[in-house]
């Protein structure tokens, strides 16, 4: 082949139209990510924009909207039991799996109903 995929640029997950503050709440002031501005184009299709590590959550509106509660994206994280805590301490349910041998990782699901998985 004369190609080759380098890496994901960003994962983007849905939410219900109007509920950008929910987002930022959950993604900027819980979880920590940088909001980032979206190009100016693309600004009037409502959502937000995330970054944390070099890497981008996109928070898209959808106004058929259903929450992805199968396919969700995995993130990786320095501090796992602190940020686990934490998401407690801020009234998020945290469920744990333990079905991969050698792996912990927990999952929750954002304030619009979408699986996201944290491993240690």
């Amino acid at each position: 082949m004369g190609f080759s995929i380098l890496h994901i640029d960003h994962v983007q997950v849905a939410a219900p139209s109007g509920k950008e503050a929910a987002a930022r709440e959950f993604y900027a002031t819980i979880l920590g990510m940088q909001e980032i501005e979206k190009p100016e184009a693309l600004k009037g299709r409502g959502g937000a924009w995330f970054e944390f590590g070099g890497q981008q959550l996109h928070v898209g509106v959808e106004e058929a909207f259903s929450p992805a509660k199968k396919a969700h994206p995995a993130f990786r994280v320095a501090g796992y039991d602190e940020l686990k805590n934490h998401l407690l301490r801020n009234g998020i349910i945290v469920k744990k799996d333990d079905s991969i041998p050698g792996v912990e990782r927990f999952f929750v699901f954002d304030p619009f109903g979408n699986r996201l998985e944290f491993l240690k």
